[in-house]
């Protein structure tokens, strides 16, 4: 076994490639929601901007254009509510994954150091601890961790898979407790934009923040709300003092975000109204799927915002996947996103009009 193997955790999706090829295999051609992956186009507008920037022969910079700059701290005003935000609280990554994955390795953790992350999580979080040979573990509620040695602590509102949303409340007292016992809070907000049934709110809210971003950090990315999962557009928000050593690092590391993603990201976060265009076609496939899947006696918890129903038919996930895979639908079993998972399914809302419509007549009762 080598020492990369040794590290890491196996990749569960190959564990899919039977289910997908049986989906396959269906008359009327499998309807994959098994990844979030975006399929409507990218906005004109910001197809515009990347070309209008494609001529860029020089390296970009890391802490991204000062037009870049100033379209992510006139969002993070603006969306999430913060104030005084400067361009010492911002930082573009390449990709919110990336930062997820390596945020650990950059923040000098190491064996002895705890992170944390929620129970039912995106894989990613384990990956990045195990990347810096840190420990790691999961909690329900975080402010029942012992925090020594806990030097990291995600948060996911709303959530991968489940859809969760934390409160303002919730949110409040668990960055109290947090600056209480010294424990650094990132927030995984990239689904922030996307509340059907619950109304998201930062940790950088002054109501949940108090006003200061002292020890924490939110990460957003533009790869849902503006379908640029290609362009690997993100950035994240917050404590200067953790942000600055951050830049000097990536500055290091050559983690720049190329300079035609960087205007198209002004683009992006200048306008909302493709925003606002695109929560319709996923509020419309969500409809549609939740009804199909209530009809098709599945049980559906949270899914109050972000791209995915948290649906079970109360058995083996395994079981759920088989049984949508003869009728051509793929989905993710729930146990990718920890053992807490394996009676569920994660189902994206990101097909197309037709295949999401597809999937619903295979599930009506009325299906051959």
């Amino acid at each position: 076994m080598s020492a990369v193997s040794e590290r890491l955790p196996t990749f569960p999706w190959d564990k899919l490639e039977p289910y997908k090829a049986t989906a396959r295999a269906h008359p009327g051609g499998i309807v994959d929601l098994s990844v979030g992956t975006p399929v409507d186009p990218v906005p004109d507008l910001i197809q515009k901007a990347l070309v209008a920037a494609a001529d860029s022969p020089g390296y970009p910079t890391v802490w991204g254009t000062p037009e870049l700059r100033n379209a992510i701290t006139g969002w993070v005003e603006r969306r999430l509510g913060a104030r005084g935000v400067t361009h010492r609280h911002v930082l573009p990554i390449v990709g919110s994954k990336e930062l997820v994955a390596w945020l650990p390795t950059q923040l000098g953790l190491g064996p002895g150091d705890r992170v944390a992350y929620p129970r039912l999580a995106y894989p990613t979080y384990e990956v990045g601890a195990r990347l810096a040979r840190a420990e790691y573990e999961v909690y329900d509620d975080p402010t029942e961790l012992d925090p020594a040695g806990l030097k990291l602590l995600w948060l996911n509102s709303p959530s991968n898979p489940t859809g969760r949303v934390l409160g303002k409340e919730e949110l409040t007292r668990i960055v109290a407790w947090a600056r209480e016992h010294g424990v650094l809070v990132f927030s995984d907000e990239c689904y922030l934009e996307l509340g059907w049934e619950a109304d998201p709110v930062s940790v950088l809210h002054p109501d949940v923040c108090g006003g200061s971003y002292d020890g924490i950090v939110s990460v957003h990315s533009l790869s849902k709300r503006s379908n640029l999962a290609g362009y690997r557009a993100a950035f994240v928000a917050g404590d200067p003092a953790v942000l600055a050593p951050l830049l000097e690092i990536r500055k290091h590391g050559g983690m720049m975000t190329a300079a035609p993603t960087q205007a198209a990201v002004v683009a992006a976060l200048g306008d909302d109204e493709h925003v606002r265009e695109q929560r319709e076609r996923y509020a419309a496939r969500r409809t549609l799927l939740r009804d199909a899947l209530l009809g098709h006696g599945f049980r559906i918890e949270h899914s109050e915002a972000s791209l995915y129903l948290w649906a079970t038919r109360d058995e083996s996930c395994w079981e759920t996947v088989a049984h949508l895979a003869e009728r051509g639908i793929l989905v993710a079993p729930g146990d990718f996103y920890g053992p807490a998972g394996d009676r569920f399914v994660r189902v994206a809302l990101t097909a197309t009009d037709e295949r999401v419509a597809a999937a619903a007549e295979r599930l009506s009762p009325n299906a051959a």
